[in-house]
């Protein structure tokens, strides 16, 4: 038996971690092995605290095949040695042990070096439940556990928001002039608020499979401490992160200036997602695709193609087409694809809002990708940006308007087909302290960016131009809450050429730990691809 059999078994009990998470070992070797070994004493700490950094940020991401690659991460502010996990089936079997490759980023304004961990952990068993431990060279192992993807059709959850911040205090309040405070309190300086915590919490209520979070997470370009913020967003996220993949895209507030030469050098050091062509060290991690049973999703960045300058650098077309290039290819790949229903988009900023006096739809958006989600029938796009909920039905091609107005396929709200149309969901509700639910035009307008105007010469901001325009592809928007996520499950249907449905539930998050109240549900239904 290997030292880190040992070490996994003897954290991995039947009165101890199974048996919290209701696990009952399966009769064989290793049952009551845990207990049958008492005099097995392995320690992984080196007696020195100062030197030996604490498994943080503990979260899970899948690979390209979901059904069989899962990506285990976490993170220090020191390095380490021999960073692993040590993997075990769901009865409490050891099954072995995988090495974490490290990368790291300095942040420009502290100085701070930030060490990332990640293990690829490849050849598992489909739809099926694994237990596995964290560690490194002086930390306590922490434990968690992990479901992959069905291999093919099959029945599963995903839920989605956008735009969460966190629920912590980082900056002392700077009293206005004149006024002498002899202790300021702590204020939140990352646009959070205590719903940010609240979100995550309700995410776990429903359990899925994976999470998908639709930029802007936790607003670190806007904060005093940014490697204090992203440390804040992964005490807060990793409870529900280290069970479940939670699958990023990169928004606006993602671009730290100085971090990498387009800013995004902590969100790709922080997340290990599935590597895409068409990328440079630059571009590395920063849009990518992933298959789940019968369902495509493609993460996009949007901050390439769109207009509206909002994050620490205007980066417009930073990737000289190769996102929108491989983008297409991704599209018609899925669309080839017998085994793939169903086409998912996720991305930050937005085709479609009826929020006056916030961001707007992007006309680069419409401009560079609808098109091609016309194109190529995607089901269903997920997006933050504008901090509030709203859909719209089916839309496929657009107006004869400088804005390229989206025109609305059917105004069908209960059961939707998506080979009319693309639904587009703002999901902006994960918990900032800034919402855009009250904001919204009645009747429903859409003001949309066209472009932007000279760098102001104080800031270097670059103002958007707004163009506004009627709405005819509003469906339905959520003014009395601020906060909340969707929930998406995926039925497969029971034979071939049938019809495949997903049942959509937006939630409001309505109290502490995450108290849920259903908004609204309805039906995505489309043919099966496999006729």
């Amino acid at each position: 038996m290997t030292d880190d059999e040992k070490i996994f078994n003897r954290h991995v009990s039947r009165r101890g971690f199974l048996a919290a998470a209701g696990v009952t070992l399966a009769a064989g070797p290793l049952a009551g092995a845990a207990d049958a070994e008492p005099a097995v004493e392995l320690t992984t700490t080196t007696g020195d605290p100062a030197k030996s950094p604490a498994v943080a940020g503990l979260h899970l991401q899948f690979g390209a095949d979901a059904a069989g690659e899962v990506v285990v991460s976490w993170h220090a502010l020191q390095p380490t040695r021999n960073a692993r996990v040590l993997l075990g089936r769901a009865d409490g079997r050891y099954e072995r042990s995988v090495p974490a490759k490290t990368v790291s980023y300095t942040d420009a304004k502290s100085g701070q070096v930030v060490y990332a961990f990640h293990a690829s952990v490849r050849g598992l068993r489909a739809d099926s439940e694994y237990i596995y431990a964290a560690l490194h060279e002086g930390a306590e192992p922490v434990l968690a556990t992990f479901r992959t993807a069905p291999r093919g059709r099959g029945k599963f959850t995903f839920t989605s928001f956008g735009d969460q911040g966190t629920p912590t205090l980082g900056k002392r309040y700077v009293p206005p002039a004149g006024v002498t405070l002899p202790n300021p309190p702590l204020v939140n300086d990352n646009l959070g608020s205590p719903a940010a915590g609240d979100t995550t919490a309700g995410v776990e209520r429903v359990r899925p499979l994976f999470h998908l979070f639709n930029g802007d997470l936790c607003y670190a370009n806007l904060a005093t401490d940014r490697v204090r913020t992203w440390w804040d967003f992964w005490t807060n996220n990793s409870r529900s992160a280290r069970n479940r993949p939670w699958m990023p895209a990169a928004g606006n507030h993602e671009n730290e200036l100085g971090n990498g030469p387009i800013g995004y050098a902590a969100y790709q050091t922080y997340f290990s997602v599935p590597p895409a062509s068409g990328q440079t060290d630059l571009t590395r991690g920063l849009w990518y695709s992933f298959t789940v049973g019968s369902v495509r999703v493609i993460s996009l960045a949007n901050d390439d193609i769109c207009y509206q300058d909002g994050g620490n650098s205007y980066v417009r077309g930073y990737s000289n087409g190769a996102q929108k290039t491989w983008l297409e290819r991704e599209l018609a790949t899925a669309r080839s694809d017998r085994g793939i229903d169903w086409v998912v988009v996720c991305m930050h900023q937005v085709a479609i809002s009826t929020a006056d006096q916030f961001n707007g739809a992007d006309l680069g958006i419409r401009e560079e990708w609808v098109p091609l989600f016309d194109r190529y029938g995607v089901d269903l796009v997920v997006c933050g940006h504008e901090h509030h909920y709203e859909r719209s039905h089916p839309i496929r091609g657009a107006a004869p308007t400088p804005t390229r107005t989206p025109v609305p396929a059917s105004t069908r709200t209960d059961v939707i087909d998506t080979t009319k149309g693309t639904v587009h969901m703002v999901l902006g509700g994960g918990g900032t302290s800034a919402p855009s639910n009250q904001l919204f035009f009645t009747p429903p307008r859409c003001r949309v960016i066209t472009q932007v105007g000279d760098p102001d010469p104080k800031t270097g901001k670059r103002p958007p131009v707004y163009v506004t325009e009627d709405a005819p592809w509003s469906a339905v928007r959520d003014a009395a809450n601020s906060y909340g996520f969707a929930a998406f499950t995926v039925d497969p249907g029971t034979h071939r050429g049938g019809t495949t449905t997903m049942q959509v539930t937006y939630y409001d998050v309505v109290g502490t730990d995450g108290a849920l109240k259903p908004f609204e549900t309805f039906t995505l239904q489309r043919p099966r691809s496999d006729a």
